[in-house]
């Protein structure tokens, strides 16, 4: 398969036990992927509880560094108990009761921080977060830091196999329409945009693409769950969050 490696690994339980290991290099990228992973959901869950855009940056760093590092939560996490993200979710939960007990707290950012500074300060909750209930929130974000891996992955397959004319139709006719909450354009003029002649043989490329990015999509969420049973119902799951944020493929 092309281009597969480290920057497409989605966050599984796999990586999860490599952030117990006694390996410090090792078990500081596998820390890294996860947080990678999680940062965005949790800063878009925290604002659909009301608070501020540097409120919620503080506050997914202050997670990050009191209860996931502090507390050693990835520690604890079992996928025999169920998926890691449902376990972090509920973790989100309690970590903002405690914060609102406490009334009006310092900065939690720790010195440094814990969430890359440049990724961080530029993000905002898209706009089709803004009307969702704090869990929906951070299951569309997920579903969407997931997806953009799997395009990301995608492309650079179809580049690696010199289909790099396959990709732009498949990018034109159905990822940036559904990026953009927009119609999808005519093939026809997929085609003229694309140096496509044949509407017929554009039509298969998106088949192929299309084929392409279930294949690399499955072979992500196997990543997630602890048996091939759960792969189908975790592809369900992840369908209909997309589906119900009118971002579904």
């Amino acid at each position: 398969m092309g281009g597969p490696g480290d920057r497409f690994e989605t966050t599984d339980w796999a990586s999860i036990l490599r952030t117990r290991t006694p390996d410090d290099d090792e078990r500081r990228e596998a820390m890294g992927r996860m947080i990678a992973q999680y940062w965005k959901p949790i800063y878009c869950y925290l604002r659909r509880q009301g608070f501020g855009n540097e409120e919620a940056k503080d506050l997914a760093q202050g997670f990050f560094h009191e209860v996931v590092l502090g507390r050693e939560l990835v520690q604890k996490a079992d996928s025999a108990k169920g998926r890691f993200r449902s376990f972090l979710l509920v973790s989100l939960g309690h970590y903002v009761a405690n914060v609102r007990r406490a009334g009006a707290s310092p900065r939690r950012r720790p010195p440094g921080g814990v969430i890359p500074v440049e990724a961080i300060e530029s993000f905002e909750i898209p706009d089709r977060g803004c009307d969702m209930t704090p869990e929906a929130a951070f299951n569309y974000e997920w579903a969407a830091t997931l997806l953009e891996q799997v395009l990301e992955q995608v492309e650079c397959d179809c580049r690696d196999r010199g289909q790099q004319t396959h990709w732009e139709v498949f990018r034109l006719r159905v990822v940036k329409p559904i990026m953009e909450d927009s119609e999808p354009p005519a093939i026809t003029e997929v085609c003229a945009q694309a140096g496509v002649a044949d509407l017929a043989r554009a039509s298969n490329m998106i088949v192929t693409v299309k084929r392409r990015f279930r294949a690399v999509l499955a072979q992500h969420v196997r990543r997630l769950v602890a048996s091939e049973a759960d792969v189908e119902a975790e592809m369900r799951e992840l369908t209909a969050i997309l589906s119900e944020s009118g971002a579904g493929f």
